[in-house]
């Protein structure tokens, strides 16, 4: 999950093509760089945990006939920077190999660092060792790994280098004969390339000076761990409450009375159940098929689908592909709460439909800072209607979906989202009264959100905190989210019926990954979700689990016995992921849980108790 590019010439480099190429790069990972040049007759190697810009501004180009750049979203091995380099072997790899220990145990050799990427190396010099014709290790990489590979793999020594890939984010284009490569293909239309193609599993080779020596630089600058594991300390563990709340919940569904503008009529039953309009009947499929005729095309990817990894968004990619027989470009937006589970789901859908996928990581760092400056201020003077300020930064996704768009010349975009994850309660909190006609989960109006910031903002003025860095970046999102218009947008469950059951059989097609603190397949690549979860359920005594099923109920999927079940075990805290939130966000677990742990339901207001 990086951006991977170079340029091969017989002559000095075009410096400028290659900042172009690079700067694009960057948008999909700007954690840490690396690159290989060649000129004077060497090689060098140069790694930093700085963004790739940063890097090249640092390294005088002139004079190199060959350019290879890596710029890195760390996903594992946080201080193992690209290229890896192993007996001469250089690899610079975007993607995630999911089963690099499988892989480990088959072969003759040990690892020596943390990323998954090593296992190429090792791969290609087994390879070597055995005396098989080097052409054959790309081959033999993809028969081997599972997951996302985009790969240039470089063996100096003997003289060669391969292009390869197994899900198509990676593309060569020429100018003369210097042969230029990249993760997307927009970099290289920006600089002139002409025959642009897109590699898949037959790899292209390229020719390199012959060399043994390698010179290696390499900064070690990092401070902060920007993947910490998931940790399992029981007496750390045992601090998350699971209280009995015993509270009302209504006959029908299992709503309960601490729900924001419930009431409940003489036989138990809500006012959202009474209320409820049908979400999930879906439209005939007829009008879909009619509706995307106009999008297709022969040759090239045909629409965008938004993606998380979470398990709508890959149930709708298997829609796309399979059933209305598309060719989609997956986009991601990385904003440093999607957890290595949920990237991991994304390599393994992408590599296994051979979809291409492009990331937008914005800085981590400062996103990660921003959440830890508002749920410092929500800490201060705490309030339930405010908890949604810690995922305000997600909201560029929606900004950048077009961005997306512009860069592929892809107008339609298909959103998997889950008709039924409505959560009222979220604004309700706040004060803002359920829409109970609301057609979408996510729409808006200008009345709406103009009284929902009004309120947001008054809360806000309790604690000063709140007006920190992250203040452009929380309203530009609700921006692009709410008011944005949104053009040649179609949601997949319109037309396709949700329907828990089969989403699950579909991804376990997949080897779909679950999680390993909690049993629902909901929200679990979402860093956020079990955090939050837990202050509702402290002093609400319900979750978005309690709205989820509720729905269900409603929609006649399930019965309320079985609604009531399920939620007594997925409101269960998640202690790992809660653990690898605060771990993210520099906090300390012990200081964080204590803290809520002690305040007094008199902290909300009366009305929410």
């Amino acid at each position: 999950m990086c951006g991977i590019f170079g340029v091969f010439s017989k002559r000095d480099i075009n410096i400028q093509h290659f900042k172009v190429l690079s700067n694009h790069a960057a948008q999909r990972g700007q954690d840490s760089s690396g690159l290989m040049l060649f000129r004077d007759d060497k090689y060098e190697v140069h790694k930093s945990d700085s963004s790739i810009t940063k890097l090249i501004k640092n390294i005088d180009l002139l004079g190199c006939k060959i350019a290879v750049g890596h710029s890195r979203l760390i996903t594992n091995g946080n201080k193992d920077n690209q290229p890896v380099i192993r007996d001469g072997v250089l690899v610079f790899h975007n993607g995630i190999v999911v089963n690099s220990e499988e892989i480990w145990n088959k072969l003759t050799t040990s690892r020596s660092i943390e990323i998954d990427s090593e296992v190429i190396a090792a791969i290609t010099n087994e390879v070597i060792d055995m005396g098989i014709n080097i052409d054959e290790a790309p081959k033999k990489v993809l028969d081997y790994c599972e997951g996302t590979i985009s790969s240039f793999v470089a063996a100096p020594k003997l003289g060669k280098g391969f292009l390869f890939s197994n899900f198509g984010s990676l593309f060569v284009g020429y100018i003369n004969d210097d042969i230029y490569f990249a993760s997307e293909k927009f970099p290289l239309i920006q600089i002139g390339c002409s025959q642009i193609t897109q590699i898949w599993s037959k790899a292209l080779e390229i020719n390199l000076p012959v060399k043994k020596d390698l010179k290696v630089y390499s900064e070690d600058l990092r401070r902060e761990n920007l993947i910490p594991s998931f940790k399992n300390i029981l007496s750390e563990e045992n601090r998350l409450l699971y209280r009995n709340h015993n509270l009302r919940r209504c006959t029908k569904c299992i709503l309960p009375e601490t729900m924001p503008f419930i009431n409940f009529d003489n036989r138990g039953v809500c006012n959202f159940c009474r209320n409820y309009i049908p979400r999930n009947k879906p439209k005939p499929k007829d009008e879909i098929l009619k509706l995307i005729e106009g999008y297709r095309r022969k040759n090239d990817a045909e629409c965008i689908v938004p993606f998380s990894g979470g398990r709508d968004s890959c149930w709708g990619l298997h829609i796309v592909v399979n059933e209305l027989e598309l060719k989609p470009i997956t986009y991601t937006y990385e904003w440093g709460m999607i957890t290595d589970l949920g990237r991991r789901n994304i390599s393994r859908m992408c590599a296994k439909l051979g979809v291409e996928n492009i990331i937008i990581a914005d800085d981590i760092s400062k996103k990660r800072r921003n959440i830890t400056l508002n749920l410092k201020a929500w800490l201060k003077s705490p309030h339930l209607g405010m908890i949604s300020i810690l995922t305000a930064g997600d909201k560029k996704f929606f900004q950048h979906i077009n961005t997306v768009k512009a860069q592929t010349g892809i107008n339609l975009n298909l959103w998997g989202i889950n008709p039924l994850e409505v959560t009222h309660f979220k604004a309700g909190f706040l004060g803002i009264k359920p829409d109970f006609e609301e057609k979408r989960v996510y729409s808006s109006n200008w009345t709406k959100q103009f009284k929902y910031q009004s309120l947001r903002f008054k809360e806000m003025m309790k604690s000063p905190r709140y007006f920190n860095q992250s203040l452009w970046d929380t309203f530009s999102g609700e921006y692009y989210r709410s008011f944005n218009k949104k053009a040649d947008y179609f949601h997949i469950f319109d037309y396709w019926q949700w329907e828990e059951n089969a989403c699950n059989r579909t991804l376990n097609e997949y080897d779909w990954e679950m999680a390993p603190d909690t049993n629902t397949s909901w929200r679990i690549g979402d860093g956020t979700a079990a955090f939050y979860n837990y202050i509702y359920y402290t002093f609400a005594g319900f979750t978005e689990h309690d709205t989820f099923r509720s729905n269900q109920i409603r929609e006649g999927q399930i019965s309320r016995k079985e609604a009531l079940s399920l939620v007594l075990d997925e409101n269960k805290p998640r202690y790992q992921n809660i653990r690898w939130y605060l771990d993210t966000l520099g906090l300390s677990f012990d200081d964080v849980i204590s803290k809520i742990n002690s305040l007094e339901r008199s902290c909300f207001p009366e009305s929410y108790k």
